[in-house]
């Protein structure tokens, strides 16, 4: 467990679909505005999806949510492809500067794989943990559907 980061909420979902195709999808900007962000995961509506998918890399998807632009930024730590990517998160218009980290582990079974997602976060977030859970829990189970519909 990590000092910076000591809060967790993890989410996890099977997919019946390749480790490198769930992989992908966290990466591509198209598929990320089909299961992240827009109206069919909440209501609100992309502005622009736009990231650098590489170790250092950064991204900024920008969605309008109740008349507000929210700027979700963030930085790639690492990118074991199709296994494991690490990258920050945080939100720009966020005045406390919560910064945090998303965990992404995939691992292969017997008809597809498994994702594990943890959003590890700082002190001061524990009463945010289940709602961390249930909003990567709805883009994991989007994912599925998303995959299910292009398969």
């Amino acid at each position: 467990m990590s000092s910076k980061f000591p809060v967790h909420a993890t989410a996890s979902g099977l997919f019946a679909s390749a480790p490198e195709r769930i992989f992908d999808a966290f990466l591509d900007t198209k598929m990320i505005g089909r299961f992240m962000f827009g109206p069919d995961v909440r209501d609100e509506e992309i502005v622009s999806l736009t990231n650098d998918p590489k170790v250092g890399g950064s991204f900024a998807y920008i969605v309008r949510r109740q008349g507000k632009e929210i700027d979700h930024i963030g930085k790639y730590i690492e990118l074991d492809r199709p296994r494991h990517i690490v990258f920050t998160w945080a939100i720009r218009q966020d005045p406390s500067g919560g910064e945090s980290q998303v965990v992404i582990d995939i691992a292969p079974v017997v008809e597809g794989c498994e994702l594990t997602l943890t959003h590890e976060m700082q002190h001061g977030w524990e009463d945010f943990v289940e709602k961390s859970k249930q909003a990567w829990g709805r883009m994991i189970d989007r994912l599925a559907e998303v995959l299910d519909d292009i398969s």
